[in-house]
Parts: structure tokens; C-alpha cells; sequence
């Protein structure tokens, strides 16, 4: 088992971090910790991702529509579909990705990150 508590928190974007809990060959998994009125821009990728509150409340912005989540909302975005976040309060996100995030494996490893 890897000691998580090794892995760097990187920031996504300002206000929002993130650090690498767990990957393996098809998943990848993190926390990620959200300021209050910080938002992410409206972006799309590869990887199927299941996004899960651990704390607090966000508005997720799936192709246009606002879904408002709150701790303990899980919700599932496929492959491609433009999403955004805008934090309504102090945030905590478990983040499952398949496949893995490789461009955020490269920067936890540039930034010197336990294997």
C-alpha cells in the first residue's frame, strides 16, 4: 500500500488543489479540496469520471446545466462532456477516473511524488 500522505497537492486551477490517492493500470483516483467562490472553467476529457462530495457544496455545470452537489451526491460524467465547477462553500471531491489522469501522474512525479 502507497503512503498517500507522500504525494504532493498540486493546484488545478486558483483555489482548487488537488492530491493522487490511488492508480493502477485502468483508474485513478483523488482529493480534491475547493476554496469557497473558487470556480473551474468549463473544460472536457478523455477519461470517464465519477465525482463524489465529501464535504460541502458545489455547483457542477454538465454541456450548459448546473447540478448543485452536496456531501454525499455522487455523479457520473462520460467521456468528452464539457463540465465546470463553481464552489458555493469550502469543498471536498473524491475524483475516480478511467483511464487514469497520465498528465496529472507526470506533474505529481515532476513534483517529486512517492511511487
Amino acid at each position: 500500500m502507497k503512503d498517500t500522505k507522500k504525494n504532493p497537492w498540486i493546484e488545478i486551477c486558483p483555489g482548487i488543489k488537488r492530491q493522487t490517492m490511488a492508480h493502477g493500470r485502468t483508474m485513478y483516483q483523488m482529493i480534491a479540496h475547493l476554496d469557497a467562490g473558487s470556480r473551474m472553467p468549463e473544460h472536457k476529457h478523455a477519461q470517464e469520471q465519477l465525482v463524489h462530495i465529501l464535504s460541502g457544496r458545489m455547483k457542477l455545470v454538465v454541456e450548459g446545466v448546473p447540478h448543485e452537489l452536496t456531501t454525499g451526491d455522487s455523479f457520473y460524467l462520460a467521456s468528452n462532456v464539457p463540465h465546470g465547477v463553481e464552489t458555493l462553500e469550502t469543498t471536498r471531491v473524491l475524483d475516480t477516473f478511467s483511464p487514469p489522469r497520465d498528465e496529472y501522474l507526470a506533474k505529481d512525479r515532476d513534483a517529486g511524488a512517492s511511487s
